[in-house]
């Protein structure tokens, strides 16, 4: 039987992602009951009430895998979610993430979260000085993802007040690569090195995150704007079968919030339920239930 009421339930949870809360977890997705293909369906059913698909990647994969499938990070186009190394707080480039469990690791690899407001709170009241350099734009490896036309890197602020709202993007793993890869990329001062040093103590102040262990069938919904998420590194299971996996999901709801002209080298777009995502060239748009 169809219960008729999941879409306006969705639609509470989505509008508790984007208010205050800014993040929502559900339990008990059974996925011990499904193919991690009935699985994947069942997740891409539930996420298409809440926003529209975004490519993850530049293979154009509308749902992610979260697994360590072998690559070394020192790879200048391999991303950290295709290893067991433990990923900086961060943010994604898309306005709602989403994570489906479907595999836990042997050992470690917790989610960690924290709310961009406070630190941009505790920043201006503590280091104003170092507030403000964060203010200015600074150059993120693409990690050789590039659209058509574009750098291999883009140049943007780490907080964002527009509209009466702050929004915030930050890869310091990326801004840090960029740096090492591309001398044509501006050179940060040590103000701004020093500003992104204390941004990532501040994230990793267990005063100010929270932590949380996946389960089988957990959802992690995150509005990516005001949310920075990080994991820690993990030991995984022998058996292949067995080794940590999850979904995950970039979703650009309609009611998203305005984003500031800035953000559209790295969004591509800005209208909402349209923007966000990756596209390359050779991006071709697809439902992948592999993770490579």
């Amino acid at each position: 039987m169809v219960d008729t009421r999941m879409p306006r339930r969705l639609s509470r949870f989505l509008a508790s992602v984007r208010s205050l809360a800014r993040i929502v977890m559900l339990r008990g997705f059974p996925v011990d009951r499904y193919s991690v293909t009935e699985a994947a369906i069942g997740y891409l059913g539930l996420g298409s009430y809440c926003g529209a698909f975004r490519p993850s990647n530049a293979k154009g994969h509308l749902l992610g895998h979260v697994k360590d499938i072998g690559l070394d990070i020192k790879q200048p186009t391999t991303r950290y979610y295709q290893t067991n190394r433990g990923l900086e707080f961060h943010t994604d480039s898309v306005d709602i993430v989403g994570l489906l469990c479907l595999k836990t690791a042997k050992s470690g690899g917790a989610s960690r979260i924290v709310s961009s407001v406070t630190l941009h709170d505790v920043m201006y009241e503590k280091r104003p000085d170092l507030w403000r350099a964060l203010f200015n734009a600074y150059p993120t490896d693409r990690r050789g993802e590039i659209p058509p036309g574009m750098k291999p890197w883009f140049d943007v602020p780490v907080f964002n007040w527009y509209e009466g709202k702050l929004t915030t993007i930050y890869v310091g793993q990326y801004i840090r690569s960029a740096q090492e890869l591309f001398p044509e990329a501006r050179r940060l001062t040590d103000v701004e090195v020093e500003a992104m040093e204390y941004l990532d103590t501040l994230c990793n102040d267990p005063e100010y995150y929270l932590s949380m262990d996946f389960l089988p069938g957990d959802i992690q919904l995150l509005h990516n704007h005001q949310i920075l998420h990080s994991r820690t590194d993990y030991e995984d299971w022998p058996d292949v079968e067995e080794r940590r996996h999850l979904l995950r999901l970039w979703l650009a709801p309609e009611s998203g919030r305005p984003l500031p002209p800035v953000f559209e080298p790295r969004y591509g777009k800005l209208t909402p339920g349209n923007r966000g995502g990756i596209f390359t060239e050779s991006t071709k748009l697809t439902f992948s239930v592999s993770p490579v």
